[in-house]
């Protein structure tokens, strides 16, 4: 068991940076599709609307948890056929 998690320690890492960025295109693509703009608004954009900017942190956390959750399962789907063992 501690073997794979030995394994697993970098791979998370490097696999966590790749995720990171993965999701942050994915919400910019969506959010494009969904809020007709470029950019997302920020929580202190005076200028914009609570509702505007409460759905565009709810779709930003929905797909960074989605692509962490492929992510890390994912990659101790890889450590496990490597050692054999799960990464708990």
């Amino acid at each position: 068991m501690r073997k794979s998690r030995m394994v697993y320690r970098p791979v998370g890492l490097a696999l966590g940076a790749l995720g990171g960025a993965v999701a942050g295109a994915l919400f910019t693509r969506a959010w494009k599709l969904i809020g007709r703009e470029s950019e997302a608004p920020k929580a202190t954009d005076e200028d914009r609307a609570w509702r505007e900017v409460l759905i565009a942190a709810a779709l930003r956390g929905a797909i960074f948890a989605t692509v962490k959750a492929a992510v890390d399962r994912g990659g101790a789907a890889g450590v496990r056929r490597l050692t054999g063992t799960w990464p708990g």
